[in-house]
Parts: structure tokens; C-alpha cells; sequence
């Protein structure tokens, strides 16, 4: 299992890190609309929805992340897409999902539930576009955000962890988890403020606390997939990566910062 999981990493990093460095800009959308529909064909399984009606999902959600491309919103705010987008993710991560999870309503409703995959995953997948058109580094460094918030968290956890985050919705997760990831992006973004900065305009002063709320709002986004999973009585939310589960298990804590980090660097 151990070996899979290993295995799948090295492919899926080795594969994405060739598209982002490669890829025209055109072939890097196609690239992030594969990425997209594949995530939204797992919301809907989330969702219970039929075969049919997941694929239709599936393609809607693709069809509103390239419709700026087609429209080249770009040229009115030099986004690929339109500012709103963004501003209505951050406030759904910012305010709706930590309320959510608080409540942990067991919601009825489909429609919201259909609504809340569209929110969380189009605007991430606009932000691939629009942080990598900075440089492929960049994006690459806010997304080692993520990937730096999630091992620290996961082995101190393992190591320390007494204090449960939120045992109803995810078990695993501690408070001391929570303060190893914390400890570990603050040490990144030290290094990133005083190595290299931000190639926006942002002062290396706020590099580090930018750097911490996305990894707040990476952990937001962990715990809200994990309340989406229980819910829908399941383990993983697909079977697409070998080891690892679904692509929605793997991009669960990208997807709530890269929105939040376009606003951070780019507005």
C-alpha cells in the first residue's frame, strides 16, 4: 500500500510540475479543465447523483471555467477570471464553510450541496491559471503552502497529537497537528520573504501572515471535504489515484487557497 501510495505521488507530481513548466497557456487551461471535470465527476458521486447527471454536472462546471477564456474577461481586469469570482470564494471560505462546519448540518438539500462544489472548485481552478501567469514558480510556491501544512501537520500529529480538532468530522486531526503546520509555514515564509519575496507587490512583511491564513483556510478546506465525505458515508472520495483515494482527497486543502491567495497577491 505504502508503495502506491508512493508511487502515485512521484507520477502525479512528476506530471503536473511537466504541465506547469510546459504547457502553453491554452494547453494549460485544457490541463486544469481535465483536472476540474474529474473533481466535479467526484463532488457528484458525493452528491449521489445518477451517471447522467454527474457527467452533465461535470461538464457545466468545465464549461463556466473556460467560458472567460472564450470571452477573454482578461482583457477588462487582467484576470483570467472576473474579479467577483474570487471575492465570492473568499467569503464562502472565509465565513460560509467555518459556519458549516460548526453546525455540521446533515443538509437535505442537493442544490446546495451542488452549489457549494461549483463555488469551491471553478474559482480554484481559474487561480491555477492566474497564479501560474505570474510564473510557474509562483503558483508552485504557494502551492508548497499546502503541501508543507499537511506533512507538518500529519507528523506532528502523529507524534504529539492529544487534543482532537474535530473528532466528528476527522478524527485524525489535533490541535497539536494544527500548530506543527502552522510553525512550518511560518518557517517558509520566513525563508520565501527573506530568500526571495513575492514577485506581486506585496512587502515581505506580510508575506508571513498571507502565508498562515491560507494554510487556516487549506485546513478549512480539509475539514470541510471530510464533513462532504461523512455525510456521504464514504471513505475517499473516489478511486482515481491508486493509494491516495480520490483527486478531491488530494487538492481538498489547494482548493480553499488558491482563490484566497489570488486576492492576497494579485489584488
Amino acid at each position: 500500500m505504502l508503495k502506491t501510495r508512493v508511487m502515485t505521488a512521484v507520477v502525479l507530481l512528476a506530471g503536473f510540475v511537466s504541465a506547469l513548466f510546459l504547457l502553453p497557456k491554452n494547453g494549460w487551461i485544457a490541463f486544469c479543465a481535465v483536472f476540474l471535470g474529474l473533481s466535479a465527476w467526484e463532488w457528484g458521486a458525493l452528491v449521489a447523483l445518477a451517471a447522467v447527471r454527474r457527467s452533465i454536472y461535470s461538464m457545466f462546471l468545465v464549461g463556466l471555467f473556460v467560458l472567460p477564456g472564450i470571452l477573454e474577461a482578461s482583457v477588462t481586469n487582467g484576470l483570467y477570471a472576473p474579479a467577483w469570482v474570487y471575492y465570492a470564494a473568499g467569503l464562502f471560505w472565509i465565513f460560509l464553510v467555518p459556519v458549516w462546519i460548526w453546525r455540521q448540518p446533515r443538509c437535505g438539500s442537493r442544490a446546495l450541496l451542488l452549489a457549494a462544489g461549483a463555488t469551491a472548485l471553478v474559482p480554484a481552478a481559474a487561480a491555477l491559471v492566474d497564479l501560474r501567469g505570474v510564473h510557474p514558480s509562483f503558483l508552485l510556491a504557494v502551492l508548497a503552502t499546502a503541501w508543507i501544512s499537511d506533512t507538518a501537520a500529519y507528523f506532528v500529529g502523529r507524534r504529539f497529537g492529544k487534543h482532537k480538532l474535530a473528532p466528528s468530522i476527522s478524527p485524525g486531526k489535533t490541535w497539536e497537528g494544527v500548530a506543527g503546520a502552522l510553525a512550518a509555514v511560518g518557517l517558509y515564509a520566513s525563508a520565501w520573504a527573506t530568500l526571495g519575496g513575492s514577485p506581486m507587490k506585496v512587502a515581505p512583511a506580510w508575506i508571513l501572515p498571507v502565508l498562515l491564513g491560507l494554510a487556516i483556510a487549506g485546513i478549512i478546506g480539509d475539514l470541510f471535504e471530510s464533513l462532504i465525505k461523512r455525510q456521504a458515508g464514504v471513505k475517499d472520495s473516489g478511486t482515481f489515484l491508486p493509494g491516495h483515494g480520490g483527486i478531491l482527497d488530494r487538492i481538498d486543502a489547494p482548493v480553499a487557497m488558491l482563490p484566497l491567495a489570488v486576492l492576497a497577491f494579485m489584488r
